[in-house]
């Protein structure tokens, strides 16, 4: 019996102390900063914002060069092997790749330092200069991060541009920039072929894939382009060795074109000491970081998240591998039966996540529990609620002995959808949801940190540290940021605001960017430089500071808001487009970041619907039960999709669903202007329920 009472009242004690140091705990406090008055907090252990970690080292390419001639030896780089690629059909008539990969091939450092440079010297010999930019247009691999070290090897800037850009944004990027040599794949490559009469400043393309499309053939001929091989630029170089032409920190190290959040995606200009900071700053957040890290490489590398992850792990002595979204798991939709996924094979111990892909490994792990009878179930159900307890309980239950029970017993068969090692997740790029994070902190059985940042910060803004068990919350400032809040008293956003101070989110720091390139109105709009020489970034987002000085985020100020798996919808333009139907007299998009479509509340055009129902025989008691009725709700519905599509919009654009509204919106009731423009925050309180019921 003594056995039981030692066996609750140790956890009881463990838990009243770790609340109680929890509550104690500062993670960010308050500092004296220049610039606009505001609330402004600093990482509690670093009084003034990290510029590098290491000594003697101001660039990547130095910190590259450091970290390979330390692991010299040491798998640093991996591939899988291709074995074959397969076209298989469903019942339906449509056609899937599959891919059957093999295991993982391997640079060591000291192999990957050798290829880096040769293909740095072989860039050059193709005749490329110092001053020209490169473009690097390619899902992530192993090729896209030895041609960005390479580029850095002889100091020039590389423009970052996501495989999956549409034609226009992918032409104003290049010719914008003055591209003159494009690195890129063969499926990349055909893209570029089609838009190529546009192209004037592009004169050699050098393409990762041997196999390079036969379309390129006419380019070539007419002496537009040199096309040539990534193996055969290395093997250039390696006859013809450069000497290196390192950058400055003050040189650009990456002009990084955003997927545009509205119309054409901007450059944001970063230079080696900004994106140096975020990586500095990252390494002391991180717990216990080093050379035996296991890092799996799939997030677009076009995206300074994932960018500034790979030079982490180089700078620690770690391994990189690389996969897809698509062949991440056994069941990825690309991986052909048998074969087994990339996490599975790499087993990886440390990776970062968009919330898209965790929201579907938790889908995932939910279906089969379901699906579950009698004492799996049962099991499965006391062992979540219980780790669920101690987690929200306290540190030490949340990762102690019980939970070694649970993951054992209970979890590993999750665990092992990702490889069985992970023991720390990043997340970002958009909102997790509290949900989600709970789950995956449970069944994979390791913490996350949930990171906020934009392109604009080079990523590093506030980061959550480890023994934060909390949701809902992006952690306190990282060590190269200041992170301000400052009134936005239209919003009815204030520092003063009781009980914790709220506002629009102020960044300062090195790894604050120069700004926008060929942009200086925009760049002049959302960078200032303080009386201090601080430069700070006016983010647009709301936020609100805990007591413990960490960061939650809870409005924007524009209404460019991003969907679960980072669309970005500009609510403006998408019911300016809508509102051209007959049916509608007013209406207001609205996106909740935590699902994947949005939804909408539509003011309904009495006379207009009327005469629709009339037409079709449709009786009705009144107007409002008019609006209620199924044939009513899916005639405007569909008249709103006929509008989208003439305006030519996204289909995430498309509210999936709708709820009509039978009573106008005017000023007299608050919902809208003097000048009938909406009051989205006002409307948004004012139907509250029905906008969690569109969801539901």
């Amino acid at each position: 019996m003594s056995v039981y009472i030692v066996g609750a009242v140790v956890p009881l004690v463990l838990t009243l102390l770790a609340q109680s140091s929890k509550k104690m705990k500062k993670r960010g406090v308050p500092v004296d900063v220049g610039g606009e008055p505001g609330y402004a907090i600093r990482n509690s252990q670093f009084t003034s914002p990290v510029e590098t970690a290491w000594e003697g080292i101001s660039t990547l390419a130095e910190l590259f060069e450091q970290a390979c001639k330390q692991h010299r030896d040491k798998y640093l780089l991996g591939t899988r092997k291709l074995i074959s690629r397969d076209v298989e059909t469903s019942g339906d008539g449509r056609s899937f790749e599959k891919l059957h990969l093999g295991e993982y091939e391997w640079l060591t450092y000291g192999k990957a330092f050798e290829v880096v440079c040769s293909f740095a010297s072989g860039l050059a010999e193709l005749g490329h200069k110092k001053e020209e930019r490169v473009a690097i247009f390619a899902d992530t691999r192993e090729e896209w991060f030895i041609a960005l070290q390479g580029c850095f090897r002889r100091n020039v800037t590389v423009v970052t541009i996501y495989a999956s850009l549409g034609e226009e944004a992918l032409c104003h990027s290049l010719i914008e920039t003055e591209v003159t040599t494009v690195i890129c794949g063969n499926k990349e490559l055909k893209k570029l072929v089609d838009i190529s009469g546009q192209l004037d400043t592009v004169k050699r393309v050098i393409c990762m894939d041997d196999d390079i499309p036969s379309n390129t053939l006419p380019l070539v001929r007419s002496g537009i382009w040199t096309v040539t091989s990534f193996a055969d630029v290395e093997r250039l170089g390696r006859g013809n060795p450069i000497d290196a032409d390192l950058p400055h920190s003050s040189d650009v190290a990456v002009i990084m074109y955003t997927s545009g959040s509205t119309g054409l995606p901007k450059g944001v200009m970063m230079t080696h000491h900004n994106v140096l900071a975020t990586v500095s700053a990252v390494m002391t957040i991180v717990p216990d970081l080093g050379s035996k890290d296991i890092y799996l490489a799939y997030l677009p590398l076009a995206h300074i998240l994932e960018l500034a992850a790979e030079n982490i792990v180089v700078a620690v002595g770690g391994v990189i591998g690389y996969g897809s979204p698509l062949t991440l798991t056994d069941t990825g939709s690309k991986i052909k039966k048998g074969t087994k996924g990339d996490a599975t094979v790499l087993r990886p111990t440390i990776m970062t996540a968009v919330p898209a892909i965790l929201d579907r490994v938790r889908d995932g792990v939910r279906k089969k529990v379901d699906a579950k009878r009698g004492l799996a179930k049962r099991l499965f159900d006391l062992a979540y609620a219980r780790r669920l307890s101690a987690i929200n309980g306290s540190w030490f239950g949340a990762w102690g002995l019980e939970k070694l029970l649970w993951d054992f017993l209970v979890f590993r068969n999750v665990q092992a959808v990702l490889g069985g090692r992970i023991r720390f997740l990043l997340s970002g790029g958009a909102p997790l949801s509290a949900d989600t994070q709970r789950f995956i902190n449970i069944c994979l059985g390791a913490p996350i940190g949930q990171g906020y940042g934009l392109t604009e910060t080079c990523a590093g803004a506030t980061f959550s540290e480890v023994d934060d068990t909390s949701v809902g919350r992006v952690g306190s400032p990282l060590p190269c940021s200041f992170v301000k809040l400052i009134d936005w008293p239209e919003g009815g956003y204030r520092t003063s605001d009781s009980p914790m101070p709220r506002g629009e989110i102020v960044i300062g720091g090195p790894n604050v960017t120069p700004g926008y390139f060929k942009n200086e109105e925009k760049t002049k709009e959302v960078y200032k430089v303080d009386e201090r020489g601080m430069r700070w970034f006016y983010t647009g987002d709301i936020g609100m500071f805990h007591s413990d000085g960490c960061l939650e985020i809870i409005d924007r100020k524009k209404d460019i808001v991003k969907l679960q798996h980072g669309e970005y919808i500009s609510l403006g333009k998408v019911e300016v487009a809508l509102i051209v139907s007959p049916y509608v007299d007013n209406i207001m998009l609205h996106v909740d970041p935590f699902h994947s479509f949005s939804v909408a509340l539509v003011v309904a055009c009495q006379p207009a619907v009327e005469e629709w129902a009339s037409k079709q025989g449709i009786s009705f008691t009144d107007f409002a039960d008019l609006c209620q009725k199924t044939e009513t709700l899916a005639e405007v519905h569909a008249s709103l999709v006929q509008a989208a599509k003439k305006a030519r919009l996204e289909k995430f654009e498309i509210p999936a669903k709708i709820k009509l509204l039978s009573t106008p919106w005017t000023p007299e009731s608050g919902l809208v202007t003097a000048s009938l423009k909406i009051k989205r925050e006002a409307i948004r309180k004012a139907f509250s329920d029905d906008l969690t019921k569109l969801y539901a």
